[in-house]
C-alpha cells in the first residue's frame, strides 16, 4: 500500500515537472528583447530612486523582455567611455559621452553599463542578460557590456552565475564584465 502511494507521488511529481520545464522553455523561446520608452521605477529593486527621465535621458535605454504582450525583465544602461564606480558617476560620464558623440559620429560611448537588472519571471534576467549581450556583439561602436552593481552576495553570485568576471570592487558598488568577442 505504502509503496504505491509513492510511485503515484513520483509519477504526479514528473507529470508537474515536465509540465514546468515545458511552460519554462515556451516563455523563453517565445520572449523578445524590446526598448521600452518608460518602466516601474517602484518595481526595480536595485536603484528605485532612478526615475524615467534619468533611464532615458542623455542617449540612456531601458530594454525589457516582452512575452505575451507583458514586460517579465527590465535592464537599464547608460553608454560610456570608462567604468563608473558609482552612480553619480555613471551619470557625469554617460551625459559627457552624449555630449562627445554629438561634436562626433552620434554612437554614444564605447561601454554598455548595466546598472539595474529585475525580473518578474523565472530565469527572466539570465535571458536579458544573454539577449542584450548578443545585441551589443551586433553593435558597430559597442566594445564592452559592464555592470554597475550594488555591494552585495545576491549581484555577485547573479553575474559571476551568468559568465561575468568581476573586475573591480567599490566602496558602494562593484563591477563585473561579459567579455564580447566579435
Amino acid at each position: 500500500m505504502i509503496k504505491k502511494k509513492i510511485k503515484a507521488r513520483l509519477r504526479k511529481s514528473k507529470r508537474d515537472f515536465k509540465k514546468n520545464i515545458k511552460i519554462f522553455f515556451e516563455w523563453v523561446k517565445g520572449a523578445e528583447l524590446v526598448e521600452l520608452k518608460e518602466c516601474e521605477t517602484s518595481k526595480d529593486p536595485v536603484r528605485p530612486e532612478l526615475d524615467n527621465v534619468f533611464r532615458t535621458s542623455y542617449g540612456r535605454k531601458i530594454y525589457g523582455v516582452k512575452y505575451k504582450n507583458e514586460i517579465h525583465a527590465v535592464m537599464c544602461f547608460a553608454f560610456t567611455n570608462k567604468i563608473p564606480k558609482s552612480v553619480k558617476e555613471l551619470d557625469l560620464l554617460s551625459k559627457d559621452a552624449f555630449l562627445q558623440s554629438a561634436q562626433r559620429d552620434q554612437n554614444v560611448g564605447k561601454i554598455a553599463i548595466a546598472y539595474t537588472v529585475w525580473s518578474k519571471k523565472k530565469g527572466g534576467g539570465k535571458l536579458i542578460v544573454k539577449e542584450v549581450f548578443k545585441m551589443i556583439k551586433k553593435s558597430n561602436h559597442l566594445n564592452r557590456l559592464v555592470t554597475l552593481s550594488p555591494l552585495t552576495e545576491m549581484a555577485r553570485n547573479f553575474h559571476l552565475k551568468n559568465g561575468a568576471i568581476e573586475i573591480q570592487v567599490n566602496e558602494n558598488t562593484q563591477n563585473f564584465e561579459y567579455k564580447v568577442i566579435k
